[in-house]
């Protein structure tokens, strides 16, 4: 317990010797450089990699397909590349190949246990790390994260935020900093400049049902609900629970927002204003705006750090085409703030695996937007693994990476053969993986299977980000489900 020192000139208005609550944990980051695929099309069950194609573009592409003629759409960037404001700050170091790593696990940690803690409150970390914004990837909590901006407060502040899709409550970094507040690239947010800002009382319904959002039980501060948010790499956010104005586009403005206006915040964002949260709970930026947009949202995640994903509220028009295929969400996922998926099978250049069926159903799968590579049952992986060397035979296995286990070196071939990996889901829904979705490349020599296993039969399966890039993703949180489209962007 500590003792803060609020300034009188303050907004919200607390006393003196305002009683608040701190969390000090240390974070690490972590970010992987990314190449550009250009992969020419096969009509067999293979995709063609050309090898002059892994290379980093130092400009941003901001040709993004279909994102502009849709009102309510965000740009999603990769926090460290160069269409984003971010990359721009020299404090801030992109992490390695195993820093990457490294974070990836912890969250892929988090995630699993806080699953298997099926009764009562949840685990003691939380995650958090969404917007609803033209995505940018970004590598902070999880690793694997895209960031938006958006606007808070009257007048409007830009704020660039991290979105993910296992996080609830959204909150950035506030003015006095009565803490601690990493560094950050935008100003930080100033409430008592907002003509719009107000607290949420410690006796209020929305602070008593911040358990479920965050994995906490809320604190008071006098009369101000203080919320507390931990992270599944030990970063976290702690402040005051508040109401205001966010703006994500000219066309969707939503008053009395609840968000978390922080005051100790420690964890390394990345420079990011905060998070963005688009998880289930009735906190998350699809429950607080249902009324317009019935907790429907779809985003794509750019190819590379070089080109631009979007962030989309509502029903965009490629819905109701037949690109678009939808699974159930799955009903054995009992955390309110992830979307479960029910895998039923895989195959590997056109031969479907001999997976016993027991294999998914035991444990269950998530989709997730912040965990970086898809992590699979031990003998899923096992048998993908297999297939995918025997037909992968012909080229020079290189070097492993951290947790991939399967990688080649390309460096004296122009082009080579990838074999076509699909994902079968309940309802017939049948997803081949893209390119770029297939390989995490570190260099030519360094080209690897973009998969991982759980260490455990037991361990939750992740669908992750890496195989969801260029993908339209949809989330019909009213409908119970998740579709897939493809070409969603570049």
């Amino acid at each position: 317990m500590a003792t803060m020192i609020v300034p009188n000139s303050i907004a919200f208005q607390l006393s003196a010797n305002s009683l608040f609550f701190l969390l000090l944990i240390i974070f690490c980051s972590s970010c992987k450089t990314t190449f550009a695929f250009q992969g020419t099309k096969s009509k067999s069950f293979h995709h063609i990699l050309h090898l002059n194609s892994l290379l980093q573009s130092a400009a941003c592409n901001s040709s993004t397909q279909g994102l502009h003629h849709q009102k309510s759409s965000l740009q999603v960037v990769h926090k460290h590349g160069p269409c984003s404001l971010l990359h721009l700050d020299r404090a801030k170091t992109p992490p390695t190949h195993a820093e990457t790593f490294f974070q990836d696990e912890g969250r892929v940690r988090y995630i699993q246990s806080r699953l298997a803690n099926k009764s009562g409150c949840k685990a003691d970390v939380k995650v958090t790390d969404v917007a609803n914004l033209p995505a940018k990837d970004g590598r902070v909590v999880g690793s694997g994260n895209y960031i938006v901006t958006v606007g808070i407060g009257t007048p409007k502040k830009q704020l660039s935020l991290i979105f993910d899709t296992g996080s609830d409550i959204t909150w950035t970094q506030c003015e006095p900093c009565l803490g601690f507040c990493y560094h950050q690239r935008d100003a930080k947010f100033d409430p008592s400049v907002s003509s719009t800002y107000s607290n949420v009382s410690c006796n209020s319904v929305q602070c008593s049902s911040l358990l479920s959002a965050t994995g906490y039980l809320p604190l008071c501060s006098l009369s101000t609900c203080v919320y507390r948010i931990q992270y599944g790499d030990s970063s976290f956010s702690t402040g005051f629970f508040a109401k205001e104005r966010l703006t994500l586009t000219p066309f969707d403005v939503f008053d009395n927002f609840l968000f978390g206006c922080g005051q100790n915040n420690q964890g390394l964002f990345g420079g990011a204003a905060g998070l963005l949260g688009l998880g289930r709970d009735q906190f998350s930026l699809p429950s607080q705006t249902a009324r317009k947009y019935n907790k429907i949202f779809s985003y794509c995640l750019p190819s590379s750090s070089s080109s631009i994903g979007f962030l989309t509220l509502g029903k965009r028009r490629r819905y109701g085409s037949k690109s678009v295929k939808f699974t159930p969400l799955s009903t054995s996922i009992q955390d309110s703030s992830f979307y479960g998926l029910d895998i039923t099978g895989i195959s590997v250049g056109g031969k479907r695996l001999s997976i016993s069926a027991s294999v998914f159903t035991t444990a269950g799968a998530i989709i997730d937007s912040g965990t970086v590579i898809t992590r699979l049952q031990p003998d899923a992986y096992a048998a993908l693994r297999s297939e995918f060397r025997q037909r992968m035979r012909r080229y020079r296995m290189g070097r492993e990476l951290s947790i991939l286990d399967t990688c080649y070196d390309f460096s004296k071939y122009k082009s080579v053969n990838i074999p076509k990996i699909s994902f079968f889901f309940r309802g017939g829904v049948k997803l081949t993986i893209p390119l770029v979705g297939t390989l995490y490349v570190a260099n030519v020599s360094q080209v690897c299977l973009a998969f991982a296993a759980n260490s455990d039969a037991s361990d939750i399966a992740i669908f992750g980000n890496t195989q969801q890039k260029t993908l339209q993703v949809i989330y019909d949180g009213a409908g119970g489900r998740v579709g897939f489209g493809t070409k969603g962007c570049y």
